[in-house]
């Protein structure tokens, strides 16, 4: 079995390849049973989740991913998720590969977050703000200017130092980038073309009054009953997507709204794979408002996977 660290993971996961290959992904055929979810709970620690996501396709890949979630991580300096994955051949059930699940996880959230946003964003979309600082956050000026013309970019964080420091990171990068404090976050909302969340936020960050006519959504953070980065109001006249039909049991933003009226589950306008395979239209004018609404899913980390296996496969020995 070979093992990839987090710089072996990462080298053939870019944007320019790794959306492509989510788009196909979600275009085919995959077995993607639900994931576990299991809460953690040990004497004198922070309450944690594990998740465990399997998928398998007729490409003859099975994957396997363990992801551990602490949200009282960042106090400790330390990473909020922790990832591992484990590819096999799908037809005799022999592990390929263990492959860095952090670095899998971040760049394939941060890729669907791009994808649903070249069918959803305006073409001309160039004003990208960011909520959040973690893994995802730090990636997604990266995937989005890989499917729309970003030339703004600007971070919040609740806290101010880490947006001033990914700010500055950004603009290492060549990005046009700047922190927003507190009070600035409302202004920052309304001129933004696109407004990604990546938090693990349990309270409304975003508020549906404060987004502009023509504006893209986009919350790819929370992933559980109990987390939620936009408010009921976010949902109320614009259209909204999904990127598994999942979503409308795991986040918290859509349990919300469908229970505050502002939100029917019949009205959530399809998924990924509906939009991937031409079976819903995405933007269909300048004026409208969209959401896109994700909670990730074990089809994304088997095309990334796939993707690293088949490159390394390619290098001659």
């Amino acid at each position: 079995m070979k093992h990839f660290d987090a710089t072996a993971t990462r080298e053939p996961l870019t944007f320019a390849r790794l959306v492509p290959a989510l788009r196909s992904a979600f275009a085919a055929d995959a077995q993607v049973p639900p994931r576990h979810v299991h809460s953690i709970e040990t004497a004198g620690a922070d309450k944690g989740t594990v998740l465990i996501m399997p998928a398998w396709s007729d490409a003859g890949f099975l994957g396997i991913k363990t992801i551990n979630v602490f949200p009282g991580n960042g106090a400790r300096g330390l990473p909020g998720l922790h990832a591992t994955y484990v590819l096999y051949d799908a037809r005799t059930g022999v592990p390929l590969a263990m492959m860095d699940g952090n670095e899998l996880t971040a760049r394939r959230t941060a890729a669907a977050s791009a994808l649903a946003a070249s069918f959803l964003a305006r073409a001309d979309a160039r004003r990208l703000l960011v909520l959040g600082t973690g893994r995802v956050a730090k990636l997604l000026p990266a995937a989005h200017d890989s499917v729309r013309p970003i030339d703004e970019v600007q971070v919040w964080n609740h806290r101010p130092e880490g947006a001033e420091a990914l700010a500055e990171q950004w603009r290492a990068e060549g990005f046009n980038a700047r922190a927003v404090v507190s009070n600035e976050l409302e202004a920052a909302v309304r001129q933004a073309d696109i407004v990604s969340c990546a938090t693990l936020a349990t309270e409304p960050l975003v508020r549906g009054e404060w987004l502009s006519p023509g504006s893209h959504l986009d919350l790819i953070g929370s992933f559980t009953p109990a987390m939620r980065e936009a408010d009921v109001r976010c949902f109320a006249g614009a259209r909204t997507f999904i990127d598994t039909t999942e979503a409308l049991q795991k986040a918290g933003e859509l349990l919300d709204a469908v229970a505050a009226g502002t939100l029917r589950a019949d009205e959530v306008q399809g998924t990924l794979a509906a939009l991937c395979r031409g079976e819903r239209t995405g933007r269909t004018g300048g004026g409208e408002r969209t959401v896109f609404k994700a909670v990730g899913s074990a089809l994304e980390d088997l095309a990334a996977a796939t993707l690293v296996w088949q490159h390394t496969e390619s290098i001659p020995a």
